[in-house]
């Protein structure tokens, strides 16, 4: 069983994550299905790599009783639309912040064999995918709520300063 990293300033956690050389190697291997059984076991998902500890590019999500196996991903697209969910996650238990997100994405990754694979998700899969590639980047939704109130009181006072 793994264990989950909890904590807004978790270093692990706020740090942008390393490329999986080999989707093959026996350690990802290894750690791929332990990874689903860790976000089952909490009730998650979606889980990455840092919140276990491992500064990997490199997550899990299930959706619609689908699960995807994240390696390398990269989200290519985003839709113009939004959506606003109210995100929780793993590693900040019992918080939960309005996220807004594009509510179509376009994500390439290699899946658990190793092939690459390209993915047009929309809404709540398009959620869990951004949420989890944040991780991957070292970014919580904490940190991105922060972010979005601010550009929104940005919003609010632009063209009053005259």
């Amino acid at each position: 069983m793994l264990s989950l990293v909890t904590g807004a300033n978790t270093e692990v956690l706020l740090t942008k994550t390393q490329l999986v050389k080999d989707p093959l190697a026996p350690d990802i291997q290894n750690l791929l299905p332990e990874m689903v059984e860790t976000m089952h076991r909490e009730e998650g998902v979606g889980l990455a790599a840092p919140q276990i500890g491992q500064s990997l590019r490199l997550a899990v999500a299930e959706v619609d009783k689908t699960v995807y196996y994240l390696i390398n991903p990269e989200i290519t697209s985003y839709s113009q639309e939004k959506i606003v969910f109210e995100e929780g996650c793993l590693s900040l238990p019992g918080e939960y912040f309005p996220i807004v997100r594009s509510e179509t994405i376009t994500v390439k990754y290699r899946d658990e064999r190793g092939l690459p694979k390209k993915l047009r998700a929309d809404g709540f899969l398009a959620v869990v995918i951004q949420h989890e590639v944040d991780h991957l980047d070292g970014i919580l939704i904490c940190n991105r709520f922060k972010k979005q109130q601010k550009y929104n009181q940005f919003k609010k006072g632009y063209g009053k300063l005259a």
